[in-house]
């Protein structure tokens, strides 16, 4: 056989092989993904967790909103987690989450930790997924079983962030078609935005509503006049536009006041209050209002679905969150061939 040939059989070798990663379905993602290569990961992950939450309560209401961050561009891969580079420029400077989504330390002690246990076997796509149920969970929220087995992403896109990500100004009508891209539900869209139970929002996020809404000069008529007031003290015209204010009435607990809050006019966001003047999302806000059983159960299911969204990319399993492995994209195979024979698992992608 010839130089050539040789050289034209490993390409359509790689071809194939790339194929095959690129037709890998949601479906292989399960519970207990990594039972027998790092039994432990899952207690790993929160006992880091629980840390945290002693160390910085707020934090957790970060690390939660990382998942949505995360997998609604090109899917649950770590994307938004890597660092810029001179030849890629990553998520965290995006819109949507500069100056917005911070306690990325946290993620790093969870990799560090998890390294130290299980080297180069549990993913940072799978890392987020695992830590965004825990802060949920160690705030009062349900606790559920999340599937695992997805790969982290070889590079990042600012540009995808910002075209997809929504504004805390979109309205109820602009989110429902945003959501029902990634055939997420009305229902989905109303609990996913309950994960604003905890946390805060800033300034610059609220000041068009106080001043301003839809270019009128005037405050929002949908948010309650003693609010208002509350607000414009919080939030006054020359305010450093960073300064943050309570997401809903028990910031620290997730639980149903934020929907509670909606009802009563006192939603923070634009994208927050619209769900409930928004006919097509009302009623879902008034039931969970009523029933945090229901809202628990309807954020789970969300939750879980969300997880799932994958984007068909080849990736790997990175040593270091922030950036990606230090060896030739086309060796990942190797790694993912190595942990089939060692865990009887398929080959992933995301």
């Amino acid at each position: 056989m010839t130089m050539g040939m040789r050289m034209m059989m490993m390409m359509m070798m790689a071809m194939v092989v790339m194929f095959l990663v690129q037709m890998v379905a949601t479906s292989d993602l399960r519970p207990g993904f990594y039972s027998t290569t790092c039994p432990n990961a899952e207690v790993i992950v929160r006992d880091v967790m629980k840390k945290a939450l002693v160390k910085e309560p707020r934090s957790l209401a970060s690390v939660m909103r990382f998942q949505f961050h995360d997998c609604f561009v090109n899917g649950c891969d770590a994307s938004m987690l890597l660092d810029d580079t001179p030849s890629m420029v990553g998520e965290k400077l995006a819109l949507s989450n500069i100056n917005s989504l911070r306690s990325f330390e946290v993620v790093d002690q969870v990799k560090e930790a998890l390294e130290n246990a299980c080297p180069g076997v549990v993913s940072c796509a799978d890392i987020i997924i695992m830590a965004s149920r825990d802060a949920v969970a160690l705030t009062g929220g349900p606790d559920w079983e999340v599937r695992l087995g997805r790969l982290d992403s070889l590079s990042a896109s600012q540009e995808d962030s910002n075209d997809i990500m929504p504004s805390p100004r979109a309205n109820a009508s602009a989110l429902i078609d945003l959501f029902q891209k990634y055939n997420l539900t009305v229902k989905d869209l109303v609990a996913l935005s309950g994960s604003h139970s905890i946390g805060q929002g800033r300034c610059f996020s609220v000041m068009f509503r106080l001043y301003n809404q839809s270019g009128t000069g005037r405050p929002d008529p949908a948010i309650d006049s003693g609010y208002r007031e509350e607000l414009e003290k919080l939030c006054p015209l020359d305010v450093d536009q960073n300064v943050t204010g309570n997401l809903d009435f028990t910031p620290l607990l997730f639980d149903n006041q934020y929907f509670k809050d909606l009802v009563a006019g006192r939603g923070f966001l634009n994208s927050d209050q619209t769900l409930f003047t928004f006919p097509q999302t009302r009623e879902f806000v008034r039931n969970f209002s009523r029933n945090q059983d229901d809202f628990f159960k309807a954020f789970v299911e969300g939750m879980l679905k969300m997880g799932d969204l994958q984007s068909g990319r080849p990736g790997e399993v990175r040593t270091n969150c922030r950036v990606v492995n230090a060896r030739p994209a086309h060796l990942l195979f190797e790694s993912q061939q190595h942990n089939l024979l060692s865990d009887n698992k398929s080959i992933y992608s995301i």
